[in-house]
């Protein structure tokens, strides 16, 4: 499985090679002219884009996901992202480079791929638009992720054709780029060649496929504040009645939960970043999360005080007299111990813990075993179903512009108490209109981001939903829904400092690393970190 992304490494080198990719002049990062001769020339360059976007799961997809919420944060090093004290300097933190390399990848198989189908009579059009549908999708999700952490960046959709060339690019709004998001993701679908599903599982879950194409553009318009439009590509997937569509895996049992992150590639799952250790390809995630905080070498994750206490509750209420009377568990906590969850090696669970652990990429199989370093090859996904079905309700309770109707409501509720019984805990409350209209939209939006708590820690989500929910109706729940949640799980800063700094809508997003600045007088900084 996977063996291309190995023979790729050489290749990938080639493709967009230059560290500094917006504003120097690119040193041999372009394949040759005389590449573009076959189907396998475009689909290796393709995957190196892939190749790419695995390269960010540590750096960059899980702290920017995860440390500024304060649910998981680094226990090794009090980083500025946590601390809320980032600086144009923290070339780490703040180095975009790998997502423009990505872009790059998807403009090149844009702007190259015809050129092999018109020398490769075996190249089909169908083939070279199936090849455009993920190059869509890559450039799509690349500027997703930059357009959440940084806000304005450089827009780019021309490949490098010339390696003389030196790009000097200003930022571009935000409305902008996410309408250029949304471009790319209708042109990918309007191919009519992005696949349902490919000759192999990994492929069908790790490249872009239909219905990762749907959940990218059901989260672009949740963020854009489309919330129609998120509720119909949210039912697209919901209700495709193909064979090869994901499907939510409803049994509320823990080895059904353990199994999306191990093996992996569930029916659940849309689309998620492969590792394989046969392979030669593994990662460090189990290291990063290990829950022994004396293991060498030693973990840099862990789960904060108020996190835990979530994770406390929904098992307490699970396990109620068997958890009171201190008896062995009879009882299943599918998404909590040694699920998502898990108390420091060789403890238990207990009420007022202060430290945590994220199972999701340590847990074997096996329940009460962590993987051993033969299996150190965890994926990391970008979607799936559960994601979807709480999208939804998200959409739903907003989709009115003020008080969502009591249908809305009942909707919303109805999926979020989908998600809950998977859990194994009891319904939010009853489906019946006249019940849920006795709460109110910032109530059941509340009830959303709990469960996107629960349901996704460590999957590098949280900062973002709390960032959309907190802007959302122009800051209307800014407050309770971003404020209050951070000052509630972040410990790792005062609380004084944080309300601070969260009172400036720019501080929200990253500075544009000075180095950038230097090279290319067109940016201009983040207005916070002037």
């Amino acid at each position: 499985m996977k063996k291309i992304y190995v023979m790729l490494l050489s290749l990938v080198l080639l493709v967009a090679s230059c560290s500094e990719f917006l504003n120097v002049t690119p040193e041999n990062s372009q394949v040759a002219d005389d590449y573009w001769r076959t189907q396998q020339d475009v689909e290796n360059v393709l995957i190196g884009g892939y190749y790419y976007l695995r390269s960010t799961v540590v750096d960059y997809l899980i702290p920017w996901g995860e440390c500024r919420a304060g649910l998981v944060y680094n226990d090794k090093s009090n980083t500025r992202l946590q601390t809320w004290q980032m600086q144009a300097s923290n070339t780490s933190l703040c180095d975009w480079s790998t997502f423009y390399k990505i872009i790059n990848v998807a403009n090149t198989v844009l702007a190259r791929a015809d050129e092999a189908c018109q020398n490769d009579e075996t190249y089909t059009e169908a083939a070279r638009n199936s090849h455009y549908s993920e190059a869509y999708f890559l450039r799509a999700l690349s500027y997703f992720y930059l357009v959440r952490n940084f806000r304005d960046v450089p827009l780019l959709l021309e490949a490098y054709q010339d390696d003389n060339v030196v790009i000097n690019v200003p930022k571009t709004s935000e409305d902008t780029i996410v309408a250029q998001i949304k471009a790319d993701i209708k042109a990918a679908l309007e191919t009519g060649a992005a696949k349902e599903n490919f000759a192999t599982t990994w492929e069908t879950k790790g490249r872009a496929t239909r219905w990762a194409l749907y959940a990218l553009m059901a989260d672009v318009c949740l963020w854009k504040g489309d919330y129609a439009d998120a509720i119909t590509y949210c039912d697209f997937v919901l209700n495709a009645t193909s064979v090869n569509a994901p499907r939510f895996m409803s049994t509320p049992s823990r080895s059904v939960f353990m199994s999306m992150f191990n093996p992996g590639n569930s029916n659940e799952s849309i689309f998620e970043l492969q590792w394989n250790q046969e392979e030669n390809q593994s990662n460090n995630l189990p290291i990063l999360f290990d829950n022994d905080p004396d293991a060498t070498p030693d973990a840099t994750y862990a789960v904060s005080e108020g996190a835990c206490a979530d994770f406390v509750n929904e098992y307490i209420e699970i396990l109620g007299d068997e958890f009171e009377e201190g008896v062995p568990a009879t009882k299943e906590s599918p998404r909590t111990y040694r699920a998502s969850f898990s108390p420091k090696e060789g403890e238990g669970i207990s009420r007022g813990m202060s430290k945590g652990y994220v199972w999701k990429y340590i847990g074997s199989t096996t329940e009460d075993k962590k993987r051993t370093t033969n299996y150190y090859d965890p994926n990391f996904i970008i979607y799936r179903v559960a994601d979807i079905i709480l999208m939804k309700a998200e959409a739903c309770l907003l989709v009115d512009g003020g008080e969502p109707t009591a249908e809305h409501k009942l909707e919303a509720v109805k999926l979020i108490n989908q998600i809950r019984r998977r859990a194994a805990v009891s319904d939010f409350c009853d489906e019946d209109l006249t019940m849920v209209e006795m709460f109110s939209q910032e109530e059941l939006l509340n009830q959303v981001l709990d469960q996107r708590k629960l349901e996704f820690l460590g999957e590098g989500k949280i900062w973002y939903d709390m960032l959309r929910m907190g802007r959302a109706n122009n800051n209307q729940y800014k407050n309770s829904l971003l404020v209050e949640q951070v000052l509630n799980y972040n410990s790792c800063a005062s609380i004084s400092w944080l309300k601070s700094v969260l009172t400036s809508d720019n501080a929200l997003f990253l500075p544009i690393m000075s180095t950038e600045l230097e090279r290319n007088d067109k940016l201009i900084q983040n207005p916070y970190y002037k």
